[in-house]
């Protein structure tokens, strides 16, 4: 089920999401943008990529850039455990769309969030910045950060942290 947007620009149905946890925390991405849910598998690191990239994995042929998303949200990289996986997501990339894999703590389940259970982003609270941040969905009387895919792996910002110098120790 999709979101359709009004001529008032409100959602008038209801979206369906993935919740994960990640970092003790609940999020949750628009299903439409994910592909498949993966065992985690130890990825192949790249020189010099930023901390926010964990490598590269083989997805059937395609080479699939893994990120960290406790790094880019700016934390220390969450241990891998029995339930950690890798979420591959498709991000727009100007014309085109971009594979992507994000490794997450676990995986919950797909609820679907009407608009009235959305509430805007907040502006402090949250430890990631809030363009990252869709809006607060409220699920089973509890919040769920609904992420900005768009934002989170934004290949431009990508692009911008590969270009850092690293910082000497």
């Amino acid at each position: 089920m999709s979101s359709v947007l009004t001529s008032t620009g409100g959602l008038t149905e209801t979206t369906q999401y993935l919740t994960f946890q990640l970092g003790g925390e609940m999020f949750a991405i628009g299903i439409l943008a994910i592909k498949e849910i993966i065992e985690y598998g130890s990825p192949t690191v790249v020189p010099m990529m930023p901390p926010t990239v964990r490598g590269v994995i083989n997805l059937r042929g395609a080479v699939v850039p893994v990120m960290d998303l406790q790094a880019r949200f700016g934390q220390p990289s969450s241990p891998v455990g029995k339930r950690t996986c890798i979420v591959i997501v498709e991000v727009p990339a100007g014309d085109e769309y971009q594979v992507v894999g994000v490794v997450v703590d676990a995986v919950n389940e797909v609820v679907d969030i009407g608009p009235t259970d959305i509430e805007p982003t907040p502006s402090f609270g949250a430890r990631i910045r809030t363009d990252f941040i869709e809006g607060m969905g409220k699920v089973k009387g509890k919040f769920v950060i609904l992420l900005s895919l768009e934002r989170v792996l934004s290949l431009e910002d990508m692009a911008s942290l590969a270009q850092l110098p690293l910082e000497a120790a």
